[in-house]
């Protein structure tokens, strides 16, 4: 199954971005999501480019944000989409069933619809404020969370959930007990001065047995 950690990368250039991204691999982070937003075409394939080698080289799941054909043209494993970028089933058809595809959500119907049309995980949030995203949806909160997870439950939809946005460590046991499969992570990773000992914690707490 997934890592149940996803690091999204962070940095406005190219060598911000790869620094960032080496240094979640090297303290043991093997789900990269490369978000590189606003850049020109050149910069952005040039990153995907370094980036497939750097997680091909650590055995990481590569993950590109939004930009479908870049996926597709770099052979990454798979693509994240938004809310507002392509539908979860034109995508499929485009990269075949081998590809992982994720898609954001901030409600039960829009995982409903993701899981209608063949997405592999979703991206459930925001937890809380982040400034990692212009255009923020509805804060959900623990009890969004549960809420949420309650109703996939009572619909049967077993999709693989990982919470996103501005999560602690301490946030990580809480929200495992709401239901989620996993957390997606960005700045508490890049701003870290103890990576390695960050993910090591962030692991313990979310494969430790929870009884929900």
């Amino acid at each position: 199954m997934y890592n149940k950690l996803q690091y999204i990368s962070q940095g406005n250039t190219i060598e911000e971005q790869l620094y960032n991204i080496q240094q979640a691999l090297d303290a043991g982070c093997d789900w990269i999501q490369m978000r590189f937003k606003n850049q020109t075409a050149k910069d952005t394939f040039a990153l995907a480019e370094a980036v497939k080698f750097l997680c091909e080289e650590y055995l990481a799941n590569f993950i590109v944000n939004d930009d479908l054909h870049l996926a597709e043209q770099i052979a990454a494993d798979g693509v994240h989409l938004g809310l507002t970028d392509m539908k979860i089933n034109e995508a499929r058809a485009i990269l075949g069933n081998t590809k992982i595809i994720g898609g954001t959500a901030n409600t039960f119907e829009d995982i409903q619809n993701h899981a209608k049309n063949g997405a592999d995980y979703i991206g459930l949030g925001p937890f809380r404020f982040t400034n990692t995203k212009e255009k923020l949806s509805p804060i959900l909160g623990l009890s969004g969370y549960f809420e949420i997870l309650q109703k996939m439950k009572k619909n049967k939809i077993t999709i693989p959930v990982f919470a996103i946005g501005g999560i602690t460590l301490k946030d990580v046991n809480p929200l495992m007990e709401t239901g989620i499969y996993g957390i997606a992570l960005s700045g508490l990773i890049t701003e870290s001065d103890e990576k390695e000992k960050l993910i090591q914690q962030l692991n313990e707490k979310l494969y430790a047995k929870v009884i929900v």
